[in-house]
């Protein structure tokens, strides 16, 4: 069977596994997921992630990062912006700010997917694919 939004069952692993206070979560990969993931990391809100898996089908794991004894999450909120149902885009000067700049908005451009402050400096819009705090 066919995932409608592979996107968004990727955020909602992450989200489920952040709540549940899980050490890592698998996900099925692909090159969108990987980008998004790489993000996620730069960004500071996941510790690693890794590719399982070869032939076809593919697994990433990725591995939380919670603040002292798992009490504190890093990821306080995760939520998808664009979905199949309504596309959102976004121009250079309208790019979205999360929590006046504390979060992070994950934004699909011609330059790849990018962080919204990247989307800034390189000067380009595109679809804002998630919003991360």
């Amino acid at each position: 069977m066919s995932m409608s939004d592979p996107i968004a069952d990727m955020l909602t692993r992450i989200r489920n596994a952040n709540t549940a206070r899980h050490n890592t979560v698998d996900i099925p990969s692909s090159r969108v997921k990987t980008a998004i993931a790489d993000i996620l990391k730069k960004e500071g809100y996941v510790t690693s992630y890794e590719i399982l898996g070869d032939g076809v089908k593919k697994t990433m794991r990725i591995t939380m990062k919670y603040g002292k004894d798992k009490n504190e999450k890093v990821i306080a909120g995760l939520k998808r912006i664009s979905k199949p149902g309504l596309r959102v885009y976004a121009a250079c000067g309208d790019m979205p700010r999360v929590l006046g700049g504390l979060g992070t908005a994950i934004v699909s451009t011609n330059k790849g997917i990018i962080t919204d402050r990247e989307a800034r400096q390189y000067g380009v819009g595109g679809e804002v694919i998630a919003f991360i705090w």
